[in-house]
Parts: C-alpha cells; structure tokens; sequence
C-alpha cells in the first residue's frame, strides 16, 4: 500500500508539471511539446518598414542604430505628446502622433535619452487622418529659382523626415502588431567619406525619355523645335518600401502614359512643326536627380540624349499631381507658368483650347494665383535654374498649396487619388500637346476630337503602378517585362548600381523604369522591317527591342526611346568606384545639391517576444512550489519504503 501510494503521488506530480508547462500557443491551438514550439510562441518574425539611414555632404538624416546590436526594451504605448517614459523603451506610437513625437524628439533631449525605438502604427487604407506629410512646408526650397523660400506650399508638411534618429523607426504593416528596426553600418556620417570607403551608394536610377514620331538620326533635314512634355516616377516617405507616392507624382505619370497612348492613335503627328518629346524623370524627390542629369547629359551630347539637344526645346509641360483635381462636379486644374514669355503664354493658351474642345466633359483649367512666388516645387524648376528663359508651365491639381495632405507619406495611397481626375488630365494633356505641335498653323479641328484617352488604361496602370494586388503581376507589366518583386509597388529611387556607361543596355534598371521605357518605345514606335523576336538589341540603327523579357522574346520596332542615368551631377564614377565632385559655382542647382547616399545595411527583420501575463507566472511559481513539495514528499516515502522492505528481506 505504501508503494502504490508513493508511485501515485510521483504521477500525479509529473501530470501536474505538464499541466503547468504545456499552454496552447497563441493562435493555433497547439501545445509547446518540444522547445521549437517554445521558440515559436515566444519569438514572432513579422513584416517590417524601416526608416533607414541616408547621407549627403552635410551629414545624415533618417534612423539607426548606431551600437549596431539588438535592442532589448519594453514596449510602450504612448499616446499623447505629455506622456513621459520611466525607463529606456520601444514606444508604439498611433500614426496621427508620428510628427508630434518626433518634433518633440528633436526638441527635448531628456525625452530622447529614454526612446530605445519607435513602432508606429499604421490603421491602413480606411483611415480618418485628415494629413500627414514628414516633408518641409516648401519641398526642395534651395533648387528654388526665386529667393522667397517663406511660401508654405506644402502647409501639412512637418520636415521631420530631414532630421537624424539614433534610433530605429519601424512602420507597422496592416497584418502586424508590433515591429522592431536595426539598422547596421553607422561608422561614417557624410557622402564623401563613405563613398571614399565604399560602405554607400549614390541614390539613383534610371531615367526614360522617347519621342512621338520616331527621330530620324542622322537626318539633313532641319530638326524641329521641341515641345517637352515631362513627369517624374519616383517618390520619397519616412519609409523607405513604402514609398507609394500616388497622388505625388503617379497621378502625374499614370496621365502622361495615358496622354502618349491617346496621341499615337493619330496618323499625321509627321506633318506637325513641332516635335513631341516625353521625359519621365527618376530621383526628382532627391534633389532633382533625373532632371538635371538629362539637362547635363544633353549639354554634353550623350549618346542617352541622341537626336535632342537643349537648344531644341522650345516649350516645357510638366504634369504634376493631378489625381485630386475632381472635388465638386468635375475636375478644375491649375497651370503654374514660369515667367510672363510669349511661349509661356501660348503653353496656357493650347491648354484652354483643349479644355474648351473637351465640351461636355468640362475638365476646367485656372491660371495659378499671381501671388504665388513662382512655380511649385517640379522638374520644371532643374531647366528655369539652368536657363531664367525657360518657357514652361506646371498643370497641377492646387494652387498655392498641395491638395495633397499626405505628400511624400506612405499614407499617399490609391485611395489618395481620383481615377477620373487622372483621365481628365490626361485627355487635357493630350490635346494641348498636339495644339502646341501644330504651332501658328491651323488645328486641324477633326483630328484634335479623335484623341481620347482610354479611361480602361487609367484604372489598369493604377492598379499596376499603386496597389499591392494586382501590382507589377498585372497583365500589362508582364506584356513587357519580367518583374524582379512580387511585393507591393515602391517607388523609392533606389541607388545607382551600374556602370553609367552602359546607359542603353542596364545591368540593372528598377522595375517601373523598365516598365516605362517598354510602354513609350511601344506607344510611340513604328513597326520595322524585321519582325523576327528578339531578345536584346536589334540588328537596324534606329530599332529597339520591346519586350524582351517576356518569355518567347520581343519584337523590333522604330523608336526612338531611351534610358538616361539619374544621380547627382556632383558624383562621378572613376576606377570602379564613386567620387565626390567640387561644386561648380556655374552651377547654381549643383552647388546646394546635398549629394544623397544611402549606407549599405544588412537584411533587417524583426522577432518580437511574447511575455506571458503575469498571472500565468504566478502559476508557474505555485506548480514548481508544487512539483519541489511532490517531489520531497516522494523521495521521502519512497526512501521509507525501499528500507522496510530491506528490512523485510
């Protein structure tokens, strides 16, 4: 009886230890019965969206970590801005507070002292933030052709994200629930000395340029004056993956493509006295990158720039943000002109004639407010600075501040922008093109009120070019190239990776700069003699080849379209590595460029650990107190029985 009694308190102790110690792990019902499933429910690997380190020549801005190791601190929710923090900790921050948190950062160093990282929260597409906006109230004020720098265009605009933070910043996905940054290379702090030690890279891309109809090279005839029909492509956000930039610039480039397929629809653009040319510009939220690399490249008479040059271009148009333009009954635009010249003048004519052609649809055009100090932070402003003569207008959807309440946020989303207000800017565009093509001469009215822009094209490369389904997977993409990421579209420059030499032919060119090189080659080509499939370049001067990466091969057509590097003027790529250029005080848009890098950092991630309540601590004490008291009480029985039963023997 002694026995039996011992040997059942030992099994009830053991049942109780694995009563105790094996809870069902979070979310899928399972037990921990192996230390793996004690790994998993402790430690969760998420999704994550860091605010990483950039350099220029003055220093950095962005977030780090500059001890480089893991941080190891509590998570704290902080709510309002008076919230204090007791100890050193990750503070998961709701999105309406980011720019008061971080305002309050740079201004309260016993605060700083205690944040060991920020999760900030994101609430998604379906979102009540009236704005955000972590750029400065005039974007850019040092590339501004003018000297008032006060003019609050972008008035929701915080600046927070040109200050440093030695500390990570993590954006929480929609799926997430807490998210942690580590960034790695922190040991040097300009451009130059870490292009000089090669632990950076320059920002940049790749830019695209074509013209409608194909130019001849090599032609005698006299070339035509150029009208310049130019948008950007690329983005910027506190984020660096989740630059989205939808309303700004996508709107802006989602209506030039549309504009360029609705004019290659029309036949006689070879009799036109003028010259279509479209420019698509990367790295422009970075300093103007793409637009004053093309204007340097054209003055050097590049081999990217083949057939232009800058004396040819007679007109500028630049479509900005369009994507808000429809708030009441249909869609007002404002035309933001550099200067009083004829030629301007002219560019804001063509565009009330096309409003005017457009009749029903009333898409209305407004000359911006005389009080505005000049043209809004654009492209435009790279070619005002580089020639005070320039004649060009901006076609924005706001006058003398950004309707966009979330510029250069991750919160600039499809849902920031208006399908039928990209279409209505597009068809605008269109048509004030081609009165500007036909110059003094007669519009030829009948042809102007075939050109229509396809609305179907609007909602396919918004879903191509701004959402995560379909994405770069959608059919249109995939017509032309093969994309090198599945993951939501971002349109952050990126760095510069290839041998600029190779301008033509990339080794390595983003996807959207890919994807608009293919579309305007296409758009704007004409069939060539060789229709055999190709994959790579085309046996006849002149022919290049779309859709080369699609499986099967491309075809060669006459176009005249290419890639045009897109980094700073003030970094120059010799002996295989990256060097710092001096200003050149002819210069003037050189002389402020800031020369922005961005480090090289590891694969960042995150595992968060799930600390259990304290109640189920507790019960964890009591079951050891009881497993201890069990295991006494049965070496004592048992050793009482094992000496009666020697006894016994």
């Amino acid at each position: 009886m002694g026995g039996g009694s011992a040997l059942s308190l030992v099994a009830a102790a053991v049942c109780l230890s694995l009563a105790v110690l094996a809870p069902a792990v979070s979310g899928d019902g399972a037990t921990l019965e192996s230390v793996p499933d004690l790994v998993k429910a402790m430690y969760i690997d998420i999704e994550s969206f860091p605010c990483v380190r950039l350099l220029n020549l003055s220093g950095e801005i962005g977030c780090s970590n500059p001890g480089s190791e893991k941080i190891i601190s509590p998570i704290v929710r902080l709510t309002k801005g008076s919230d204090q923090l007791v100890q050193p900790s990750t503070v998961l921050l709701p999105i309406d507070q980011m720019s008061n948190f971080f305002l309050r950062v740079s201004n309260d160093p016993e605060f700083l002292q205690k944040v060991s990282g920020v999760l900030i929260e994101s609430n998604g597409a379906n979102n009540n933030l009236q704005e955000l906006s972590p750029d400065g109230k005039f974007p850019q004020d040092a590339f501004a052709p003018y000297s008032n720098h006060s003019h609050d265009w972008n008035p929701a605009g915080s600046g927070i994200m040109w200050n440093r933070y030695d500390f990570p910043v993590f954006l929480l996905s929609e799926e997430s629930t807490r998210v942690l940054q580590k960034t790695t290379k922190a040991q040097t702090h300009d451009s130059t000395s870490c292009l000089k030690e090669r632990s950076c890279l320059p920002l940049g891309g790749h830019s695209v340029w074509a013209s409608l109809p194909p130019i001849k090279n090599g032609s005698t005839e006299h070339p035509k004056p150029i009208i310049l029909a130019i948008t950007s492509q690329d983005s910027a956000s506190f984020f660096r993956d989740r630059s989205i930039g939808s309303d700004s610039p996508i709107s802006g480039l989602i209506a030039l493509l549309t504009a360029v397929d609705a004019l290659s629809h029309i036949h006689d653009l070879s009799n036109l006295k003028k010259q279509l040319v479209f420019a698509v510009f990367n790295g422009e939220a970075w300093g103007y990158l793409g637009s004053r690399k093309f204007l340097q490249e054209l003055d050097k008479g590049a081999d990217s720039v083949n057939g232009i040059n800058s004396l040819m271009i007679d007109q500028v148009l630049e479509i900005g943000s369009v994507g808000k333009a429809v708030i009441e009954e249909y869609p007002s635009f404002y035309a933001h002109a550099a200067g009083n010249s004829s030629a301007s003048k002219k560019i804001l004519d063509a565009l009330q004639s096309a409003s005017e052609s457009l009749g029903s649809d009333n898409v209305k055009v407004k000359q911006a407010a005389s009080s505005n100090p000049g043209v809004p932070p654009s492209s435009l402003m790279s070619f005002i600075r580089k020639n005070m003569s320039t004649s060009g207008v901006v076609l924005e959807d706001f006058d003398s501040h950004f309707s966009n309440r979330f510029y250069h946020s991750y919160l600039d989303n499809p849902a920031n922008v208006n399908s039928s207000s990209i279409a209505a800017a597009a068809a605008l565009v269109a048509r004030s093109l081609y009165i500007l093509a036909s110059a003094d001469s007669v519009v030829d009215l009948m042809t102007l009120n075939t050109i229509k822009v396809n609305v179907s094209l609007v909602e396919e490369l918004i879903g191509c070019l701004l959402t995560c389904k379909p994405g770069l997977s959608c059919g249109l993409v995939k017509s032309f190239i093969s994309p090198s990421s599945s993951s939501c579209p971002s349109h952050y420059v990126g760095v510069f990776l290839d041998d600029p030499s190779g301008t033509q032919f990339p080794s390595y060119a983003d996807d959207t700069s890919r994807f608009v090189w293919n579309f305007l080659a296409d758009r704007t080509s004409t069939l060539a003699g060789n229709k055999s499939s190709c994959t790579g370049k085309c046996g006849d001067e002149g022919e290049v080849c779309v859709g080369a990466e699609v499986e099967g091969g491309g075809r060669c057509v006459v176009s005249t379209t290419r890639y045009v590097p897109a980094y700073s003027t003030r970094v120059k790529f010799e002996d295989n590595a990256w060097h710092v250029l001096p200003a050149n005080s002819s210069d003037p848009m050189g002389v402020v460029d800031p020369v922005w890098t961005e480090s090289y950092w590891n694969t960042i991630g995150l595992r968060v650990y799930a600390v259990q309540d304290s109640t189920y601590d507790w019960l964890i004490l009591l079951a050891g107190l009881s497993i201890t008291a069990a295991s006494y009480c049965a070496v004592h029985v048992g050793r009482a029985y094992i000496s009666k039963v020697v006894k016994c023997d």
